[in-house]
């Protein structure tokens, strides 16, 4: 695992919408972004994150699951949605080649594995899980996989420090 980023955007939504804008003021994502690639991915708001997820679509594809989810099978989408305006979206990406499964899925058990480390040390932190962490999954973690988590939530630490 090769954890790079975190590439920034911001977010500015309605229940049914959104738009994004990457730290160079393009309204796309671009790069790894769009890579099938294991991404981390967290909305936050004021340096504290609100949910944190793991994806290896590109990233517009997941956010426009999120943003039009109506229940199917349970999902109910991005919760944050429906309250406020704009979040920031910070990006991960694992750079080592893709790992693929015996069924032949893509695996993003690396990421997995951080976002739920990344959840667990939040939890940890601030006493509370991410407002709108709906689940998580949870695989045996390594030392890498720890570090990553604790860089990873430093970062959020850093942002409120400089607010």
């Amino acid at each position: 695992m090769n954890l790079q980023g975190p590439a920034r955007f911001k977010v500015k939504y309605t229940p049914q919408d959104k738009a994004i804008t990457c730290e160079r003021g393009l309204p796309k994502f671009s790069g790894e972004m769009t890579s099938k690639k294991p991404k981390l991915y967290i909305f936050s708001r004021d340096g504290m994150p609100l949910y944190v997820g793991a994806t290896v679509r590109s990233m517009s594809s997941r956010l426009a699951t999120g943003w039009t989810a109506k229940g199917k099978g349970g999902y109910y989408g991005y919760g944050f949605r429906h309250e406020g305006s704009a979040v920031d979206l910070d990006v991960w990406y694992d750079s080592d080649p893709v790992k693929v499964r015996e069924d032949g899925k893509r695996s993003g058990s690396d990421i997995e594995t951080v976002e739920a480390e990344v959840v667990y040390l939040l939890r940890h932190r601030t006493g509370q899980w991410p407002a709108y962490q709906t689940e998580i999954h949870f695989y045996q973690s390594n030392a890498d996989h720890r570090e990553s988590a604790e860089r990873i939530v430093n970062f959020f630490e850093d942002v409120r420090r400089i607010r």
